[in-house]
């Protein structure tokens, strides 16, 4: 499979996720595989190993593990019964069948987090207008979230009327019903957990949401209480071993007025440490592939004060590389990671990371950090620093 000794992790999925995943296996020696759907997918565009084929497909699915040491995934939406079936097989599937479970159904998430006596917005399994009404009991808005296939705000509805809701349910979709949390602010915990059990987790970091896509990350999450912080990161390594995780774990919380309320989950890297590349001893995707492969963790410290990541979203045209001049004399210390992607309208294509430099606290603190960031991000996508 590769050279003598040398493991080969095999990824399915092949987008930006897979795509830096594959810059740190390079880094480590690793042999790395994609599962890409097309030869164009952006991290096709990179990985020697690519193999394309259909996640959907049991026997594309067999077919590439087969050449592969240890399976893992750059999104949820392989089938639960292929993955069990390559289980059956004997193929290492990290993580496995029975966690990722709980990333594609969003109610089974909600009862067995509730059945861990973690707290999490109220909800209810709805199959009717009558049903979310009840829930609501009159106090609108109410969000209705697909049980499965949904992500970055995709299958996330809030509802300010029974009206809105009966349009959702008008879609013949399996949803459930939440309430509308009134949070401070959103933050993101990401764990990493190998298979025997050796746990890491980053510092919490805030999360600024636009539109259902993260727009922003700050790394410490700036003003959090050391005793929250702490309880968020205790959070996440918990669900994680209680979940039977191996690799990494992303836990999206809201921080309220009574305490942290656990949103979202996800088994893989995630946008919310894209940061930890230059912000971090160890990048979150040289952390994954430690984990699935049970090697030591890395160190998931800060390695500078303070980091701020900004999406770079797709404008009007897909000129991105002639206003590469302009971004890198400007703040050359500024880092831009593009994903080779198409450019469309308010698409994801890439970020760009800022970190404070250690003694500069000028430089350190997260205001300065973030609106360096964003006149970067903004002149990537409109050719100007001060758009959106």
């Amino acid at each position: 499979m590769g050279h003598p000794g040398v493991p080969v992790v095999g990824m399915v999925g092949a987008g930006q996720l897979a795509r830096m995943t594959a810059e740190a296996a390079a880094a480590l020696g690793v042999g790395f595989r994609v599962l890409a759907g097309s030869a164009a997918d952006s991290a096709a565009q990179v990985a020697a190993g690519t193999v394309v084929g259909d996640h959907r497909s049991l026997d594309d699915l067999r077919a590439f593990a087969a050449r592969c040491d240890v399976l893992t995934f750059d999104h949820e939406h392989v089938p639960g019964g292929h993955l069990a079936a390559l289980e059956r097989d004997g193929v290492q599937v990290r993580p496995g069948s029975a966690p990722l479970y709980f990333t594609q159904d969003k109610l089974a998430m909600r009862q067995r987090l509730a059945g861990l006596g973690v707290d999490c917005p109220r909800f209810a399994a709805v199959g009717d207008l009558a049903e979310v009404k009840d829930f609501a009991a009159g106090a609108w808005p109410v969000v209705l979230k697909a049980v499965s296939g949904g992500y970055d705000g995709r299958g996330v509805w809030v509802c300010a009327s029974p009206a809105e809701a009966e349009q959702v349910l008008e879609h013949g979709i399996e949803v459930i019903a939440e309430e509308y949390v009134a949070f401070d602010r959103e933050l993101a915990v990401l764990a990493a957990r190998s298979p025997h059990g050796q746990g890491a987790v980053y510092p919490v970091v805030q999360t600024v949401q636009r539109d259902g896509i993260c727009r922003e990350v700050l790394a410490p999450a700036p003003g959090l209480a050391p005793g929250l912080a702490a309880r968020a990161q205790e959070l996440a390594l918990g669900i994680a071993a209680e979940l039977g995780v191996t690799g990494l774990l992303a836990v999206e919380m809201f921080e309220t007025s009574g305490g942290l309320l656990v949103n979202e989950l996800a088994m893989r890297p995630h946008n919310c440490g894209h940061w930890t590349i230059e912000g971090a001893r160890t990048s979150q995707f040289e952390q994954h592939l430690r984990a699935v492969l049970d090697l030591p963790l890395g160190s998931p410290a800060l390695a500078a004060p303070a980091a701020v990541m900004v999406n770079v979203l797709g404008g009007d045209d897909g000129d991105v590389y002639d206003r590469y001049i302009h971004v890198m004399a400007a703040d050359p210390a500024v880092k831009v990671h593009m994903y080779g992607k198409p450019v469309r309208p308010g698409r994801k294509i890439g970020h760009v990371t800022v970190i404070g430099q250690t003694g500069d606290h000028a430089h350190a603190d997260h205001a300065t950090l973030a609106d360096r960031a964003r006149r970067a991000a903004s002149y990537l996508r409109w050719g100007r620093e001060d758009g959106d």
